[in-house]
């Protein structure tokens, strides 16, 4: 199995650079910033003007699916449709919508619900009955508790509970016929996935977002990245683990949970540890006060909940990334106590989070994430395509897709980052 991944990593290694235009930049026409920071893009990175696509979407940061499907992903369909091959990166600039809403039921599904959950509310009476019983066969008890179970999954398809996306992530499967928006779509360009789940299914697209609290910082993360990739990243490494321990247990914590988080945070330290970098790991549960460390080149931590510390000075160009269920609700409201945007207004270059609860499975594995993009084979976005489990989930990676800050310094060989934690399971197909 593991020289199975070696072959596919190598494979993907050698293939063809990703280029400028390769790039696809989505410009919302309602939001003059948004074609700002657009021609900005265009200028640095020399991406053709003509992979600029217009839309005419709302000015918020939330879009309904009813809007996704006709003025976003069906006009970009419209647009790109003899260009599916070419369209390796689409990049959303800021002023394009963030969020996509909930699935809404249609009337037979509505007609369903209706029918479908008196017998919900039965079951459930009925399994409190069962409990209050002392001398209730077990048997009867877990029929009806299953009863409860199959119901209530009826009821969450039919209703498209979590539903919800980023438009980032839903983009990513722009190519992809009609799929049930029940959670999340495993993702084939995991670098775990199956060959076989990889070729089945339509193409898939690498998204990132050129966005901010203001349009001259989502400018500047442009700006950072070229300058940087000039010169090579240098810095320190800050992982702000919280010495939850892990061990794999099959058919249950297979890697996905908080300990094996943990455990692909502290293999993240020791992988720049083995490049020779200076890291500093802490392991105590609470998260590293104001003021920790200066020069901070990569940064990784959780779990502040919304509530942003100010724990590292950080360098041009750096990457920060901090796990936590709603950093990424908003990237403009400029008071917000959520991470991404204090991240990028206090100079980081790039940073990852959710737009709504993801849970552990809906984050990439810090080693994997940040072990693809110390070798230099990779850029910002294909290192973040080959670590994302999901698509049609929660996910936004905020940067210059191309932004590759360790290719003229690289700290690891692709065979260095494999699948973590070690020991642990895979979700992807």
């Amino acid at each position: 199995m593991r020289l199975a991944f070696g072959l596919l990593l190598v494979t993907a290694a050698t293939g063809s650079a990703l280029e400028p235009a390769d790039v696809w930049v989505l410009v919302n026409k309602n939001v003059p910033e948004s074609r700002q920071v657009a021609d900005h893009y265009l200028a640095k990175r020399g991406v053709p003007k003509g992979n600029v696509v217009e839309l005419d979407l709302p000015k918020g940061e939330d879009i309904t699916r009813a809007e996704y499907d006709a003025k976003l992903a069906g006009r970009l369909r419209d647009a790109l449709k003899d260009k599916k091959d070419a369209a390796k990166v689409l990049v959303t600039t800021y002023g394009v919508p963030l969020r996509v809403g909930s699935q809404v039921p249609n009337a037979d599904e509505k007609k369903q619900l209706d029918a479908l959950r008196p017998d919900l509310d039965a079951a459930r009476k009925k399994v409190a009955e069962l409990e209050k019983t002392k001398d209730a066969d077990k048997k009867d008890v877990d029929a009806a508790r299953a009863e409860v179970n199959r119901l209530q999954a009826r009821e969450k398809v039919l209703a498209h509970a979590e539903s919800q996306a980023s438009v980032d992530s839903e983009l990513m499967l722009l190519w992809w016929p009609k799929y049930e928006l029940v959670r999340w779509v495993p993702n084939p360009l995991y670098f775990q996935a199956s060959e076989g789940y990889r070729t089945r299914n339509p193409p898939v697209v690498m998204t990132a977002r050129l966005d901010g609290p203001t349009a001259d910082i989502a400018k500047r993360l442009v700006d950072d990245a070229v300058a940087v990739e000039a010169k090579g990243l240098a810095g320190e490494v800050v992982v702000d683990a919280r010495g939850i321990p892990f061990t794999f247990k099959p058919g249950t914590d297979i890697g996905f949970g908080y300990g094996g988080y943990d455990e692909s945070m502290r293999e993240a330290a020791a992988l720049f540890e083995k490049a020779g970098l200076k890291v500093t790991l802490d392991q105590k549960n609470e998260v590293l006060p104001a003021g920790s460390a200066k020069g901070v080149a990569i940064y990784c931590g959780w779990y502040s909940h919304a509530k942003f510390v100010d724990c590292c000075e950080y360098v041009p160009g750096a990457v920060a990334w901090h796990l936590a269920s709603s950093e990424a609700t908003t990237l403009r409201k400029p008071d917000s106590p959520v991470w991404c945007p204090n991240l990028l207004k206090k100079g980081a270059a790039a940073t990852v989070g959710p737009v709504a609860e993801p849970y552990t499975v809906g984050f990439p594995k810090p080693a994997e994430f940040f072990g693809f993009l110390a070798t230099g084979e990779f850029t910002l976005v294909e290192s973040y395509a080959r670590s994302m489990t999901t698509c049609s989930w929660m996910a936004v990676l905020v940067g210059d897709p191309l932004y590759n800050p360790f290719k003229r310094n690289a700290k690891l060989k692709v065979a260095d980052v494999v699948p973590s934690p070690k020991g642990g399971g895979k979700m992807v197909p």
